[in-house]
């Protein structure tokens, strides 16, 4: 078997997969592009693998460990992006850097006398209500 077969098909699918992580914007996009990139490497392991003639088919025995990470990674992924676009309504990873947890107290105007549940005279929220309220606004808003 000429291993060059093998070795250009996984540089190729690794150059789409490499493309789609820096192109790409949806996140679910830039998942399957790292699975791509992850097949590149699981082929050539298993293309050296025949091609050394190993005894002990390490190289297979390392892409069925890659297989099983990478499942458990595109299961964390998928419910990280599942949770954000709940959340944000978008998948868009330009627009993830707004989740950003921001220090609270710093929003909250000088008169408030630090009475958690109770709304100042200025009609702010408490702390933990006012993220939920922004949310329900987000919502609300087409």
């Amino acid at each position: 078997m000429h291993l060059a077969y093998p070795a250009v098909l996984a540089v190729l699918l690794f150059c789409t997969g490499l493309y789609g992580v820096l192109a790409r914007r949806n996140a679910i996009l830039v998942l399957m592009s790292v699975e791509l990139m992850l097949n590149a490497v699981n082929l050539n392991l298993v293309a050296f693998d025949v091609w050394l003639r190993d005894a002990l088919h390490s190289g297979q025995a390392l892409t069925l460990f890659t297989i099983a990470i990478a499942a458990a990674e595109i299961g964390i992924g998928l419910a990280i992006v599942l949770a954000v676009y709940r959340n944000r309504g978008s998948s868009d990873i330009d627009r993830l850097r707004d989740t950003a947890e921001t220090d609270e107290a710093e929003t909250l105007p000088d008169g408030d006398d630090g009475d958690a549940g109770t709304a100042t005279a200025s009609g702010t929220e408490d702390q933990a209500t006012a993220p939920a309220g922004k949310a329900k606004k987000a919502e609300a808003t087409p």
